[in-house]
């Protein structure tokens, strides 16, 4: 499609030749190229099939057309089929699609004028080669002519002997069909005629001889398979600049400049004039003694100088080195002492100090890192040239400044209260009746006795919290402090005087106050005397009149009044024994017969049933005990009448009665 091609194929033309001993020619070169582009393969990088200059321009140049002709006949066909050109229809890089939409683009301006009927020539177009061939094909103007084939000639693919029969050129074989033909390959059929040091290499008709070692590069292969230089300044593929002459050497060439530059300078590759460097051109261009210092354009020498090392410096006349006395021409070592070397100095440090041969310095020493728990009882801490040790809280340093001496804080008075020293510290403590704070742990505060669990219990009656300590009181009234300052004691009204009982009145006291009793005996009974014991008010026996058969026949023979004094019980978990009821009655195990037995029961009480009697034996003798079984608060006043029934075969004989007044107390004590 591209003109290219059709250059090439001319060019073939005039060159193919056929035989059996010579390179390829140039129309298998060109075909090659063409073959490995339609593979894919990089035209600039194509593997040569001959040393042959002209083969590896026509190898290359045939790759590169069939690329484009691709190219181009994609955008053809894009025209002809979408008639559009826009780039994101084409693949490939930007410098292939920019091929692609040229031919795209000129396409369309060919198939406008065939529609228009314009004619393909496109007069007043200034377009390029390219654009203008390929807008005459589209619009089917072409200058090559279309062949038509003569319906009178035969079908033969190459040659025809009459009669219908084909036949073939050399270098080629008739198929089975008769009709068309198919390379002979020589090389395997060993009908070619190369040499010894020489590969056969088949070709399309025919095939070639190469020698099995190229002639190298600036050389190419001759038809005669000898090597030939090549002039690459006739050829024109030099690389010499247009300010530089191609001067042709075996297997080679040169670039000579047109231009000479001045003197101390040289012309490079691109023709440039750089300085040379006579000091490295020149083999000792200055004298001996002398340094060469390049310039532009030329070059100096100057004389050679004395350098000296660190520690020395060049005597007055230039000629030697001597030592510097760094210790007088500055101060190197500071408040240290200094001492010369021959091109050095040290510093003599001072006590805790250590010289440093890198830095040249006296650094600090430190001790306390050098000598862990050996200079300090307690703290180390490092200072300039020294150390300095200290003590932890509750601690002072001592005279011999390491070790350390415990402070006494009591001194300071730290504490509200008491204050006792120990060891590193101080402890804080309270007098009695205080307590130490637990937020501070130095003040005292107040104990309120009164408030503790047991503050209960610590008064009788009253607790009342004073700084430091409490003290306890009783009722306003019927009782007094005990001599230990908690417990309140009753007061016998009674045996102080302090009652209000008239002459015919008994006086009773009872917790917390008194009674005035007095007791008067039933009718058919009579009061005896009232004996040692306080607590019975009074006794009244059985007195009947004569021929009193009524009084006879009652079974009540005592009536005993008692009198008894009890607390509110606080506590009351269980029945609490009150009245002991003694007979003189022999308690027997197995009663005998005719032998007396006791019977206790209660006659009255309170609503509540507040009280029982159970019947027990002691020292051999029956006994009755009342009990208190269910709490009672105070202050109340209770009669309560027990019956002691005598019992005799199975017959009450008689029946004595005790009543009991019960005086409760408001209070526990």
């Amino acid at each position: 499609m591209a003109q290219w091609t059709i250059l090439l194929f001319c060019l073939y033309g005039a060159l193919h030749g056929h035989g059996k001993n010579i390179p390829p020619s140039l129309q298998d070169c060109c075909q090659d190229g063409r073959d490995r582009a339609l593979g894919g393969q990089d035209c600039t990088v194509l593997p040569l099939i001959s040393s042959s200059h002209t083969c590896r321009i026509a190898q290359e140049q045939c790759c590169a057309a069939a690329v484009l002709e691709n190219l181009c006949n994609n955008g053809i066909s894009l025209a002809r089929t979408q008639g559009a050109c826009e780039r994101p229809f084409f693949q490939g890089d930007p410098w292939e699609t920019q091929i692609s939409k040229m031919c795209c683009d000129c396409c369309v301006l060919g198939l406008m004028a065939a529609s228009r009927g314009l004619g393909c020539e496109l007069q007043g177009l200034l377009l390029g080669r390219q654009c203008v061939y390929t807008a005459q094909t589209c619009c089917g103007k072409n200058t090559t002519e279309e062949v038509k084939p003569n319906p009178e000639d035969s079908t033969c693919s190459q040659l025809c002997v009459g009669n219908g029969t084909c036949a073939c050129h050399d270098g080629y074989q008739l198929k089975k069909d008769g009709v068309n033909c198919e390379d002979v390959n020589e090389c395997l059929t060993g009908s070619h005629n190369c040499i010894l040091g020489q590969i056969c290499i088949n070709t399309e008709g025919s095939f070639r001889c190469q020698r099995e070692t190229g002639c190298g590069t600036g050389y190419e292969l001759r038809e005669n398979n000898s090597c030939q230089d090549i002039d690459e300044c006739a050829l024109g593929t030099h690389n010499c600049g247009p300010d530089f002459t191609c001067t042709n050497t075996a297997g080679s060439f040169r670039c000579h400049p047109k231009e000479r530059c001045a003197d101390g300078f040289i012309q490079d590759a691109a023709g440039s004039c750089i300085d040379i460097n006579e000091c490295v051109a020149h083999s000792s261009p200055c004298l001996p003694g002398h340094t060469c210092i390049n310039t532009v354009g030329s070059y100096t020498c100057r004389r050679n100088t004395v350098t000296c090392g660190r520690g020395y410096h060049l005597t007055e006349d230039g000629t030697r080195c001597e030592d510097v006395d760094e210790c007088r021409t500055g101060n190197v070592c500071g408040d240290h002492g200094c001492l010369n070397l021959v091109g050095s100095y040290r510093c003599e440090c001072r006590v805790g100090f250590i010289f440093n041969s890198i830095t040249k310095l006296c650094e600090d020493i430190n001790e306390c890192r050098h000598y862990p728990g050996r200079l300090c009882a307690h703290r180390c801490e490092n200072t300039e040239g020294s150390y300095q040790c200290s003590c932890t809280t509750g601690f002072k340093l001592s005279h011999d400044g390491r070790n350390c001496d415990d402070v006494n804080e009591c001194e300071a008075n730290p504490c509200s209260q008491e204050c006792a020293n120990v060891y590193g510290s101080y402890q804080c403590y309270c007098r009695r009746g205080y307590q130490l704070s637990d937020l501070d742990g130095i003040t005292c505060e107040d104990i309120d006795e009164c408030a503790l669990p047991a503050g209960g219990h610590v008064c009788s009656y009253r607790c009342s919290n004073i700084p430091g300590s409490f003290y306890c009181s009783c009722p306003p009234t019927g009782y007094t402090l005990a001599p230990n300052g908690r417990t309140c004691q009753d007061i016998d009204e009674c045996i102080a005087g302090s009652h209000t009982c008239s002459v015919s009145e008994s006086c009773f006291n009872v917790q917390g106050g008194f009674r005035c009793l007095s007791f008067k005996c039933p009718p058919n009974f009579r009061q005896t005397a009232q004996g040692r014991d306080v607590s019975v008010g009074a006794r009244c026996v059985k007195a009947c009149q004569p021929n009193d058969i009524g009084c006879s026949l009652d079974p009540v023979h005592l009536i005993t009044h008692t009198v008894l004094s009890l607390p509110t019980f606080r506590d009351f978990s269980g029945p609490e024994e009150i009245v002991f009821l003694r007979t003189v009655v022999a308690a027997n195990p197995a009663p005998l017969p005719g032998a007396t037995d006791v019977f206790f029961e209660i006659v009255a009480a309170d609503q509540q049933s507040s009280f029982d009697v159970v019947k027990r034996t002691q020292q051999g003798m029956i006994m009755g005990v009342v009990q208190q079984v269910k709490p009672i608060i105070g202050p109340k006043d209770l009669v309560l009448e027990v019956a002691m029934n005598y019992v005799k075969s199975g017959i009450i004989s008689h029946r004595n009665v005790v009543i009991i007044h019960v005086f409760i107390s408001e209070f526990w004590f």
